[in-house]
């Protein structure tokens, strides 16, 4: 039986032949004004992007899926593509199709991915677009490096506590990519694509050749050169264009920095909000006072890292006070970088040969700019802003060169030209003089023959394919003169002629403005090429501004919300006084928010917070850890005053959502969290843990949360702020001597729970569990039995009381399994629940078949039912 093999058309051939180099992208196939894409390719992209799906004969029996994208509106289609995830590869003609014999030859010329993207339509403007890497090694431990295309920045961090921390530092950045050896363990694949849902790369290439070994300057060890040559030899084969813009990669210390795993930013809601993953809401909404697009990337870096250097943090505070002081020149300097176009990112699309003169125009724009800004950092009166005016380099050559050469209101394109300005270049200027005369003359010549031949309506015009002509309506033919005038076209109702001199002219002209438009295009890329040598100056300036501009936002919020300078101390004392949460204070607009204080002296290391649901319990605990990151970030913060030591890690249990990617329980990923901390806080880290123990039992839940109290405070020693609804956990005051209880202050008004939102020393004296449910307008009658249910409760003599203090925990011997003795003996009850409990003890349940474990279970409840009676 004999199979059919398709014989596919020439061009199908190259298409199949480039794809199979492809198979992970859409492979945007140029066709004239289109590019097109076949087969599984087409059936895709034509869901993705809402377009019709066709078919074409391509040789074979059957016909071929397709679709097609106009090649002017690509970006749109590419950037959907992107934005979900995908890869794009941009097949172009690279030959001329009236020259070509046969199929016109085709090439990928770039891959667009997400984290290569390189166009500013597709970039947030205030964010980095990192595309990153991942080297695992034989001591277990990773090296991470990042970089950012359209900034050219790079840098490497080093991971020795395992995969957990690789998640967590990955989680921490805005990556978008990540280029991995295609022998990384398939669980770290499935991590990185389900918990981070990020694009994954294969790449094994890691040496890099010598014209770029000044991108390794910073690294010394053979591990981080391999591992960044993965990631830049990834960027080479992808982008097969100049990379002059990339940075040396810079070694990210991580023991400089405060460590926030994944969990504490999300629960933190640091740069987004958990339920809307949008910057309205979180701190950096808050405290993202910049005005430019530099200076907002510099501070969600800054953000994501908070120093652990008391004396780097000082530098910035002190610099934030400098601008506090004076406001009308902080608002003088906050109106000049308004004008500062995005410096990294056109000194990237320099590089990368996509620039146009419009945005060198920018580039221009934000230059006129700089000697302002350096002026007015002088006028103000700390002379540590003064010094900043130091580092700030105005680039006057480079100012001169676009000055001199661009047109201002020049166009996008630069093949059509109108870029380059008069008096720039001599043979551009006689090109422009021929062909602003040769038009001069034929406005005259005009104007001549009319008069000649007394023909009004006689006019010269001009089209691509005759060039220049003299119409001549049929009613006015009589008029010409016989001899001069040489028939060119016939129309309906006029003629067109030309004479010897019109085409001499003619010549000129077009040779004229042809060879200024070919002249003008390579004077551009000329002037790029001169643009190119400054970049790591522009590089330079554009780090200086976006310092300028996140120091002088946080002085604008500063002075906008009330905050104030912190100090630090290194006896581990918390001490702050009317301190509120920066975001809810912020959302609330009405000056309603309650402040608090917080006291945790040297040897005060756990707070046990009480009180009701919606009193402010979270809120409370987020607002020290929110202060405390805007203190080491160098903003200063929203209380009347703040003593804080530096924090070196926070780690919090604050009501995350179940963990359904991982397909993990809430109560397991509560124990996770809990064991996170537990194991790498130091005594100079924050912990906050948030109602540990309710996704399980009572009894269980109530053990657990005192047990991880217990260790907490004679292990870890940690500042930790422990919140829960286990009253009988507020007995610990008496025998942990580092534990303080406290209580958020709730009364009861006419029948309901009102929330004060105070906090108060001491444990809180009820839950106001039904006065939440009411609140929350559960049906009446539910909120009445749950009254009465709780009533009998309270009311209940029979119910045990469990005694969970540590140094009873001998005594406390077996809890009874039952409540109700009203049949037999308290002495005969007991010795039977010791007898059914060895019973229980000893059935090996691991063994048994799920039947068994059903029979077993119905022999032991038939008799107990005959010990108590009852159905």
């Amino acid at each position: 039986m004999s199979t059919y093999t398709p014989t596919y058309t020439p061009m199908i051939q190259q298409y199949l032949k480039i794809k199979a180099d492809y198979k992970d992208c859409y492979l945007f196939f140029r066709m004239g004004d289109f590019y097109e894409m076949f087969f599984d390719d087409a059936i895709s992209a034509s869901r993705e992007l809402e377009i019709t799906l066709t078919s074409r004969d391509g040789g074979s029996k059957d016909k071929i899926p397709m679709c097609g994208i106009p090649y002017h509106s690509a970006a749109n289609y590419i950037r959907n593509l992107v934005e979900k995830g995908y890869k794009v590869a941009i097949c172009e003609q690279v030959e001329d199709p009236k020259t070509a014999k046969g199929v016109v030859k085709r090439e990928v010329v770039q891959l667009i991915t997400p984290g290569t993207v390189m166009e500013g339509t597709m970039l947030d403007e205030k964010e980095n677009n990192y595309l990153a890497s991942i080297s695992g090694y034989e001591d277990g431990s990773f090296i991470i490096s990042y970089n950012d295309l359209s900034t050219g920045e790079n840098s490497i961090a080093t991971i020795q506590s395992g995969w957990t921390a690789v998640l967590s530092e990955l989680f921490n950045r805005p990556v978008k990519e990540i280029v991995i050896s295609s022998s990384l363990l398939e669980e770290h694949q499935l991590d990185l694509k389900e918990r981070l849902q990020v694009t994954l790369s294969y790449h094994d290439e890691t040496e890099i050749a010598n014209n770029f070994e000044h991108l390794l300057s910073n690294l010394k060890k053979e591990n981080e050169i391999n591992s960044f040559g993965r990631l830049f030899n990834y960027i080479q084969k992808t982008q097969k264009r100049s990379l002059d813009h990339l940075k040396p990669a810079q070694l990210i210390e991580l023991n400089k920095y405060m460590s926030l795993d994944m969990y504490s930013k999300r629960n933190l809601e640091l740069t987004e909000t958990i339920m809307r993953k949008g910057k309205q809401g979180s701190l950096l909404w808050v405290i993202d006072q910049t005005v430019t697009a530099m200076g907002s990337r510099m501070l969600k870096k800054w953000l994501e890292r908070p120093l652990l250097s008391e004396r780097l943090i000082d530098q910035r505070f002190n610099l934030v006070d400098g601008f506090l002081e004076q406001f009308f020149e902080r608002e003088t300097i906050r109106d000049s970088l308004r004008s500062i176009y995005d410096l990294e990112r056109l000194s990237g699309r320099v590089a990368f040969g996509n620039v146009n003169a419009r945005d060198l125009n920018q580039l221009k724009l934000s230059l006129s700019k700089i000697p302002d800004i350096k002026k007015q950092l002088k006028d103000f009166a700390s002379e540590r802003v003064q010094e900043l005016s130091e580092g700030v380099n105005p680039l006057d050559d480079l100012f001169d060169l676009l000055d001199n050469s661009l047109i201002e209101d020049a166009p996008i394109t630069i093949k059509e030209g109108g870029l380059i300005k008069d008096g720039f270049n001599s043979q551009l200027d006689d090109y422009r003089y021929a062909s602003r005369n040769g038009k001069k003359w034929i406005a005259e010549l005009e104007k001549k023959e009319k008069q000649e031949t007394n023909i009004r309506s006689l006019k010269i015009g001009y089209n691509r394919v005759f060039g220049y002509y003299i119409e001549v309506t049929k009613a006015n033919l009589h008029l010409l003169p016989e001899g001069k005038y040489e028939r060119k076209q016939t129309l309906t109702n006029a003629e067109r002629y030309i004479t010897p001199e019109l085409k001499e002219k003619e010549s000129l002209i077009l040779e004229a403005e042809e060879k200024s438009i070919d002249l003008e295009y390579q004077l551009f890329i000329d002037l790029r090429e001169q643009v190119k040598t400054y970049i790591p100056q522009l590089q330079a300036l554009a780090d200086k501004i976006s310092e300028i501009d996140v120091l002088q936002g946080f002085a604008t919020v500063s002075e906008l919300n009330r905050y104030n300078r912190p100090k630090f101390n290194d006896d581990r004392e918390v001490l702050i006084r009317q301190g509120r949460h920066p975001v809810i204070e912020k959302v609330m607009k009405n000056d309603s928010f309650v402040p608090n204080d917080v006291e945790m002296p040297e040897d005060r290391n756990i707070l046990l917070i009480t009180g009701p649901n919606m009193s402010g319990k979270s809120t409370y605990m987020r607002q020290l850890a929110l202060t405390s990151i805007m203190a080491q970030i160098g903003c200063f913060v929203p209380c009347e005053s703040a003593v804080l030591p530096i924090f070196d890690q926070i780690f919090t249990r604050i009501g995350a959502a179940d963990d359904l990617v991982s397909g993990q329980s809430t109560f397991m990923v509560e124990m996770l969290e809990a064991n996170h901390a537990i194991t790498n806080a130091t005594e100079n880290s924050l912990i906050l843990l948030d109602e540990i123990g309710r996704g399980t039992s009572t009894y269980d839940g109530m053990a657990l949360a005192q047990a991880i109290i217990e260790y907490l405070h004679e292990n870890v020693q940690a500042k930790t702020l422990f919140s829960t609804h286990y009253h009988e956990l507020t007995s610990l005051e008496k025998t942990l001597n580092q534990l303080k209880n406290i209580h958020v202050r709730a009364e009861e008004y006419e029948g309901s729970v009102v929330f004060l939102h105070q906090i108060q020393d001491g444990a809180a004296d009820k839950s106001y569990g039904i006065h939440v449910a009411k609140l929350a307008e559960l049906p009446l009658p539910l909120i009445d039995r749950a009254s009465k249910i709780l009533e009998q409760f309270e009311n209940n003599q029979t119910k045990k009381q469990v005694n969970l203090d540590k140094k009873d925990e001998e005594d406390q011997g077996q809890l009874s399994f039952f409540v109700n003795q009203e049949k037999g003996s308290k002495k005969e009850l007991s010795k039977f629940e010791n007898k059914l409990a060895q019973e229980i003890r000893d059935i090996n349940i691991m063994e048994m078949t799920p039947m068994e474990a059903m029979n077993e279970l119905y022999r032991l409840q038939k008799k107990l039912k005959d010990k108590l009676g009852g159905s």
